[in-house]
């Protein structure tokens, strides 16, 4: 098969480096790619919300298949384009079904729907302000507030103080995350410890993929500004078998019955954000994709091809599929650039990439300049993963190598898994 990935993160990195394993993968394109997709195929530059652009380049490279990495192009449509204008398949869900990401309300509907526990929540538009200003101040603990669309990870807000949780309804609702908040949830505030569920499904059957744990804040011991991740871990400890099938039984079952019963066009990845609250799981929220940097912990420990079981979504054969976990741990580490999630600078050289041992590098915001040299190109700039029969070796491996490549202003997280330890 001749594939086109779509984006140019650490995921669309891991994805390509195992997809180009593959006996099956024939040509491999990512657009736009990064410094570490050009090692595993051909970058193109086209613009991933450009339809008709990569519809012409998919028709002059004879593209079978195109493998959707963020979440930006599914909910404009690019399913259901090309579903119109082709036969090209496509990995992830319609516009529709992607609203799952796309709108938390959409998603705590669906949810109340199929009855999956989540938390407990209600929806305010600018014309109920006041009405959720007064819901604030009748609210005990902590005030959960969520923008309902897509805001680059920086739509959740989460405060103690009643008076300042007012004041950031306010801001929202008032334009701060421009269309992404028109609408806000005020939610419930849910006490307990995260992990990530994935699942790849063709909208009746599914498969599970390696769970995984992220680490959002910058700063350690999970302080200070939330980023896109720093991190993350799989296996996740604490995650059962007790619990595993509290997860399959009130949640992914649900889910994907819920996806077939409202004939939901979802063929693609799903992204189950979780929270163990005392002993049973809740859904915190839907993503219709792979996480970044929770893809590369989850991929590497793909003991199987994962190009036939893209594939059989499209043939009725999904079920069928053998998907063989790794046993042992995966950790990744996360390099940003300095002032990251603020204000960063770019153009940085980094070097040393090609001297870490036992580790998988894996590129997010880097790129080759005119000389060839990789510099930096975004706020996370690459991801350190390493494997081991233990998460304390393995992050220890990914800490040898993260302290071997540089580049100007670097920082990480020296305290990745430190809630699991012991």
């Amino acid at each position: 098969m001749n594939i086109l990935l779509l984006g140019s993160g650490g995921r669309e990195h891991a994805l390509a480096w195992k997809m180009e394993q593959s006996d099956q993968c024939d040509k491999l394109f990512i657009a736009p790619g990064n410094a570490g997709t050009k090692r595993c195929g051909t970058n193109v530059a086209l613009n991933i919300k450009d339809f008709p652009a990569i519809h012409e380049f998919c028709s002059q490279e004879q593209i079978d298949m195109i493998v959707v990495g963020p979440e930006e192009p599914l909910v404009l449509g690019v399913q259901d384009y090309f579903k119109k204008h082709s036969d090209i398949k496509v990995v992830g869900p319609s516009a529709e079904a992607a609203q799952l990401e796309g709108s938390k309300a959409y998603a705590k509907e669906f949810m109340l729907r199929h009855h999956i526990p989540t938390a407990g929540y209600k929806e305010f538009n600018p014309s109920t302000l006041q009405e959720g200003i007064d819901f604030i101040a009748s609210i005990e603990g902590p005030v959960v507030l969520k923008a309902d669309g897509i805001a680059a990870g920086k739509g959740v807000v989460i405060l103690e103080d009643t008076a300042a949780a007012q004041a950031e309804l306010t801001a929202m609702l008032g334009g701060k995350f421009g269309q992404a908040s028109e609408r806000v949830i005020i939610e419930e505030f849910l006490d307990g410890i995260e992990f990530s569920m994935f699942a790849i499904t063709d909208g009746k059957d599914y498969q599970l993929l390696p769970i995984a744990k992220d680490y959002k804040r910058i700063g350690e011991g999970d302080q200070g500004l939330n980023t896109g991740g720093m991190g993350a871990i799989s296996p996740v400890p604490f995650v059962d078998a007790t619990l595993m099938q509290k997860v399959k039984e009130r949640i992914i079952e649900p889910t994907i019955a819920g996806l077939h019963k409202e004939n939901l066009d979802y063929k693609g990845f799903v992204f189950f954000g979780l929270i163990q609250v005392g002993n049973d799981p809740f859904v915190i929220e839907y993503n219709c994709r792979m996480g970044d940097p929770e893809t590369e912990v989850v991929i590497p420990r793909l003991d199987s091809d994962l190009m036939p079981v893209l594939a059989s979504l499209f043939n009725g054969t999904l079920a069928q599929q053998s998907v063989k976990i790794n046993p042992h741990y995966a950790t990744t580490v996360m390099m940003v650039s300095g002032g990251y999630p603020e204000a960063y600078e770019k153009g940085k050289e980094i070097n040393g990439v090609d001297s870490a041992e036992g580790s998988l590098p894996f590129f997010a915001g880097a790129q080759e300049n005119e000389t060839g040299q990789i510099v930096t190109s975004g706020g996370r700039v690459l991801a350190v993963t390493s494997m081991a029969p233990s998460m304390s070796e393995a992050l220890a491996t990914s800490y040898k190598n993260a302290e071997k490549i540089s580049f100007d202003k670097k920082h990480y997280r020296k305290d990745i898994g430190f809630d699991l330890e012991g």
